[in-house]
């Protein structure tokens, strides 16, 4: 099979050059043409992807060569890009930066070179004229595979300051494809985590991707872009399949219901039996809404080909898990941000409690295991994990290569997976008798929480990566 999407890589010097900005603004302009735009986003960040489904009306994907191997990165893009006139990537961090001492692993730069595909460096010009030369110069000759094919000035101050750098630029050798003026109505607010989810702020985030896309519509030469797109090298192999990954994966050994520490079930929350569905299938609630918008789409469709019944609830809304569920999953997100709001809804607290008490297969990320917790800054949750969860001042960021040291519904003991953190929150105590993960840096500990059928952890990890996860989990769900 040979991929020949056109497309572009969106990468920077370093961040805060506005890659988010041009990379949102072009899909939101291409996809105004008519053009049906496939947006991905380099590394683990689940904020960017719902600024470009907004832009583009298709799922944002990530491509992670850390969290999925290299391997994945043509056959993951391909998937998401198929049917598509073109294909937009936004990088991450500046170009050659990537995993932490693992060289050029995870970089924008190494996810050009595995899609064969242009890049477009967005520079940040605002403190600069002439030496804007040499900045470009340099990253378009450090790497010589990596093809630096066009450039974007932003915060450009005047028609002077332009004119002046693009004089710098023609002796570079790379072409200025965009100028952007500094422009207030596409900022984005941030917080502790990063920008503000479009689950947040609907309505303005709307507003704010249309001012990304006249920005861009003015200031860029999208002809040029789009042929430049279309210049990518082709790729050959298959798309990714969920279904043939399913397949492929190792059978999924069922871990024995009384390995983990079993928390007692209180007496006022008898055992309620789960429907069946039809054809075998479980349903497998998923945590959506405003304070869980963290997901990779590649996850649901693993459940899905497994035979699950993928059914999204909103913990902040819906006082009752779907009908017929036999599994959850709650991934990452803002649940500090929610707090009074989730401790509010006392009826699906209760609900999930009962749920987790009864044996049910409960995969919780991040925001999911503050959401299990006894209490999150002195707000009740679900109570399902003896543990305190707090906010915090330091910031807890990187990748991690972690195994699997309890069997759970997820994984056999002895599982090897790469994952990441990303939070200002800790909970304490911070792993449990039966602990998730291993986890090798940046120092040597256990983490997490396996109890009767919950996973907790803070580890985000990619099951494109081990599909056998959402197989097993699945089967967990038909025996439990």
């Amino acid at each position: 099979m040979v991929i020949s999407v056109p497309r572009l890589v969106i990468a920077a010097p370093s961040s805060g050059s506005g890659k988010t900005t041009v990379a949102t603004g072009l899909m939101a302009a291409f996809a105004s043409r008519g053009l049906a735009v496939s947006p991905h986003k380099v590394g683990p960040d689940y904020i960017d992807p719902g600024y470009h489904a907004l832009a583009t009306g298709r799922v944002g994907r990530n491509l992670d060569a850390y969290l999925c191997g290299t391997e994945l990165i043509a056959p993951l893009f391909a998937h998401g890009a198929r049917g598509c006139d073109l294909a937009v990537v936004e990088g991450v961090m500046g170009l050659y930066d990537g995993a932490a001492g693992e060289g050029e692993l995870a970089s924008t730069a190494q996810v050009a070179k595995l899609l064969r595909a242009p890049v477009v460096l967005v520079v940040d010009a605002s403190s600069q004229s002439r030496s804007v030369a040499a900045l470009v110069h340099g990253f378009a000759s450090w790497d010589p595979e990596v093809r630096v094919s066009g450039v974007i000035l932003n915060k450009v101050g005047s028609s002077r300051h332009e004119e002046m750098l693009r004089e710098a630029l023609d002796e570079s050798g790379v072409p200025v494809l965009g100028c952007l003026r500094r422009a207030a109505q596409v900022d984005t607010p941030a917080r502790h985590l990063g920008l503000v989810p479009v689950a947040e702020r609907r309505s303005d985030a709307v507003d704010a991707v249309g001012a990304m896309a006249e920005q861009v519509r003015r200031g860029c030469d999208l002809d040029a872009l789009y042929a430049l797109a279309r210049g990518a090298g082709e790729l050959s192999g298959a798309a990714w399949d969920a279904a043939a990954a399913v397949v492929s994966s190792p059978p999924p050994p069922l871990p024995v219901p009384s390995l983990g520490a079993a928390a007692p079930r209180p007496p006022h929350r008898p055992e309620r039996p789960r429907p069946q569905t039809p054809d075998g299938l479980r349903v497998v609630a998923v945590a959506g809404g405003a304070a869980f918008t963290f997901s990779y789409a590649e996850h649901a469709e693993l459940l899905t080909a497994a035979g699950a019944e993928v059914v999204t609830f909103d913990p902040l809304r819906d006082e009752q898990l779907p009908d017929g569920t036999h599994g959850l999953v709650i991934g990452g997100g803002f649940p500090e941000v929610y707090a009074p709001e989730l401790s509010a809804n006392e009826p699906l607290r209760k609900a999930v409690a009962e749920l987790a008490f009864g044996g049910a297969p409960v995969a919780a990320e991040c925001a999911g295991l503050l959401y299990l917790s006894r209490e999150l800054d002195g707000q009740p949750m679900c109570g399902v994990l003896d543990v305190s969860a707090r906010m915090s001042e330091r910031l807890t960021l990187g990748y991690r290569d972690a195994v699997a040291v309890s069997d759970s519904a997820l994984a056999v003991a002895g599982t090897r997976m790469r994952g990441h953190e990303f939070h200002r929150t800790v909970v304490e105590p911070g792993a449990g008798a039966a602990p998730a993960w291993g986890v090798r840096a940046p120092e040597r500990r256990v983490e997490g929480f396996v109890q009767q059928g919950v996973h907790a952890s803070y580890l985000h990890t990619h099951w494109a990566s081990q599909p056998g996860v959402a197989r097993r989990f699945v089967e967990r769900c038909r025996t439990s």
